[in-house]
Formats: C-alpha cells, sequence, structure tokens
C-alpha cells in the first residue's frame, strides 16, 4: 500500500518508525527485537535505511595497499522484505545516489518491485568519508532529482537499455526529504525551496523531513512550501535527545538546530538517564503539538531507541 493511500484513509494522525540495517555479522533478530516493542501502536510503515559502502585500504603481504569497498550495514532490499512478511507491514526502503550506478540503481528497483514493496524515499545520500564534498559513481546519479527521475521512468515503463520496448511499469510512491532547517549545502532558503519544487513537478508524492527540536521552525517550512505551490503531503521526522553528547554530535552531523530550552535542561543532568527523560519529555511534547497542528504522520527515527520512542509514543496515541 502507498504512503499517499494510506494517509488518505486514515481518519486520524498516523505513526512511522525508521530503523538501521545491523551491521554485518548480525542476524534479522536484530531488527525483529527493535522492532517488537514499537508494534503495539501499529505504525502504517517501516522506514528502512540505506548507507553507502566506504572506502578501506587492506596491507598485502609485499608492504603495498590495496583498496577494498565495505559495507558495514548490508541488506536493505531484504530487510524490507523480511519485515514486511514477518508483521504484515509496508515497508520503505532509502534509495541513495552514493555508491550505486544507474544499472545498479535500475536493478534494486526491479528486486523491490517484484517484492511488492509500493514505496522508495529518494535520497542522494551523504558523501563518503574520504571526501569532501559528495561524488558519484562513474554512471551514477550526481543528485536526488536525477535519481527521482529514474524511479518515476521505470513507474512509466522506460529502462535504460533502449531496446526494452512495452516494459513492465513499476509502481512506486516516492518520497523526498525536506529541510526545516534548510539543506546545508543550499545557499539560501528559497533555492531550497525551489529544488525541493522541481523534486514535486518530476513526481515527488510526499516529503519527509530532517529531524527538528523547534516545531516553530516546521510550521514555517510547511507554510513556505504550500506558498511556493507545494502540496504533497509534508511528514515530521522527529528523534529524542538521549545524552550529552549528542548536543554537538546532532548538529554537527545533521545540521539542526538544539532550543536554548532542551539544551539547557539537557547540561543540567547527571547522567545518561536524566537525558533520556529530558529528551522524552520534549518529544512528547513536541509530538502533541505537532499532533494538534494536524500532520499527517509522525515519523520517528528509533535509530537504536525504541524504547524511548515506545515511551513516547504510548502517551500520544
Amino acid at each position: 500500500m502507498k504512503v499517499t493511500d494510506h494517509i488518505q484513509q486514515a481518519k486520524e494522525t498516523l505513526v512511522s518508525f525508521e530503523v538501521l540495517p545491523p551491521l554485518k555479522g548480525k542476524s534479522i533478530t536484530s531488527i525483529y527485537d527493535h522492532l517488537d516493542p514499537l508494534m503495539a501502536f501499529k505504525p502504517s510503515w517501516i522506514n528502512v535505511t540505506y548507507h553507502r559502502s566506504e572506502t578501506a585500504f587492506k596491507k598485502r603481504a609485499d608492504g603495498t595497499f590495496e583498496k577494498v569497498e565495505v559495507r558495514k550495514r548490508p541488506g536493505t532490499v531484504g530487510i524490507c522484505a523480511a519485515v514486511m512478511n514477518h508483521y504484515k507491514i509496508d515497508a520503505v526502503p532509502h534509495i541513495i545516489c552514493g555508491g550505486f550506478t544507474m544499472r545498479e540503481t535500475e536493478d534494486a528497483l526491479i528486486d523491490l518491485n517484484f517484492l511488492g514493496i509500493d514505496n522508495v524515499l529518494v535520497l542522494r545520500g551523504d558523501a563518503a568519508k574520504n571526501e569532501a564534498s559528495f561524488e558519484p559513481e562513474p554512471s551514477g546519479h550526481q543528485y536526488a532529482i536525477d535519481l527521482l527521475k529514474q524511479v518515476s521512468d521505470l513507474n512509466h515503463g522506460v529502462y535504460i537499455d533502449e531496446d526494452i520496448r512495452n516494459g513492465g511499469k513499476t509502481k512506486f510512491c516516492i518520497g523526498v526529504a525536506g529541510y526545516p532547517e534548510k539543506h546545508f549545502e543550499a545557499p539560501n532558503p528559497e533555492i531550497d525551496l525551489n529544488r525541493l519544487k522541481e523534486k514535486v513537478a518530476a513526481g515527488a508524492e510526499y516529503i519527509m523531513t530532517q529531524m527538528f527540536f523547534d516545531n516553530q521552525k516546521f510550521y514555517d517550512f510547511v507554510k513556505a512550501c504550500r506558498d511556493n505551490g507545494i502540496d504533497v503531503p509534508i511528514i515530521p521526522g522527529l528523534k529524542p535527545i538521549t545524552s550529552k553528547k549528542q548536543l554537538s554530535v546532532l548538529p554537527r552531523i545533521f545540521h539542526v538546530d538544539i532550543p536554548t530550552d532542551l539544551s539547557n535542561e539537557i547540561m543540567k543532568c547527571k547522567s545518561d538517564e536524566d537525558c533520556e527523560k529530558v529528551g522524552t519529555e520534549w518529544l512528547v511534547q513536541q509530538s502533541r503539538e505537532l499532533k494538534a497542528f494536524g500532520v499527517p504522520v509522525l515519523h520517528y527515527y528509533t535509530l537504536g531507541k525504541s524504547k524511548v520512542i515506545a515511551n513516547v509514543v504510548k502517551e500520544i496515541v
């Protein structure tokens, strides 16, 4: 079932969750153990993130080094299939530009279609750790909108190989990312919004936002989108703060601001347990206000904190 169908058929605010693939070597039970406490809230779907491979250098016996590609969190397609089969719930895989050629992307999309997966979240992805800025694979996509157009083409039966005539059409509902505090590479919010509008014109059917901790920034973002003719559903992405370390890590990695009131309360905490309590209370209040605002879905980035998310959601559903 498509994300947009879930939203259109809903009589109240929906809930969805996002998980990380397990590290290579861990079994699928690690995902089930993570999701089990959350399934009581009947999420409409589960997002599964994708992490690009990393470049490493392995020392040979002769002292020289061999460049190798290491993918620490493989199996997104398989995890989506396992989640759908185990819980009888929709799964939304992240599809990224980084680390993939257009042909590899097409093959992955075909596999997802064969599995009956109806949704994808299209992202450029981060730069590799050894890169100062994002670099696509040879014959890969530089920008998320180009990846989006490839998915849209496949929805219309258009394949890379021009000799494929009357190809089978996929039916992916395509989501894209939105940034209430502006994508860090965009020169200004206006250009950032224009790029988002271009993605919607190219076939994006809903927007999933980067995490934020100040609801006013989300409200302003929604208004700016609507004022610019972007009328697709906008889903807020939410995450709890659970440690003092995150006060510096989250702004650095995700380019988001932490409200002064929240950071002051976190700094008073004497343990991670205290931080978790403050972060939970903040996220509960955020969620209640967003629900009252009328958001279609509350989407939670669980990131190993399923019990914290469960404590939040039980207060608002």
